[in-house]
């Protein structure tokens, strides 16, 4: 008996929508991840992108538990001696509530090549607007 690799000809991406309202942003990134890698699929193989896109839309209508608002901090480095910046949550939320979805999702993807190439299949909006209508994507309820 041989194991099963799928080939790239015979992989069926779909487009997903999923509105952010009132979720919390752990539970929907770590679905968003699961979907974005293939994990759902049969023919899941692990060196292999075949998930799905997903559009990701009233991000900034997420909700925390605890107080996630206030402790948690997202830090990024200018690349100079002192340079390391450090927001909120509340303050990441206030200027880019799409970048928290995007942060969230990407810390739940593998670190290498193939995250990289992921998380380019993911689609984040403010609101519940989106470009990708000529897609026909699907309502994906959580």
């Amino acid at each position: 008996m041989k194991t099963y690799s799928p080939k790239a000809s015979e992989l069926k991406r779909e487009w997903l929508v999923v509105d952010a309202e009132n979720m919390v942003l752990g539970r929907l990134a770590t679905e968003v991840a699961l979907r974005l890698r293939g994990k759902h699929k049969p023919e899941f193989a692990p060196h292999m992108d075949n998930g799905d896109f997903v559009v990701v839309v009233n991000a900034d209508k997420i909700r925390v538990t605890g107080r996630k608002l206030d402790q948690k901090m997202y830090y990024h480095h200018s690349g100079y001696p002192g340079g390391l910046k450090e927001r909120s949550l509340r303050e990441m939320m206030a200027s880019k509530p799409e970048e928290v979805v995007r942060q969230a999702v990407r810390g739940m993807l593998p670190k290498n090549r193939l995250a990289r190439q992921l998380i380019k299949k993911l689609k984040v909006y403010v609101g519940s607007e989106h470009p990708h209508a000529a897609q026909d994507p699907k309502e994906l309820s959580l």
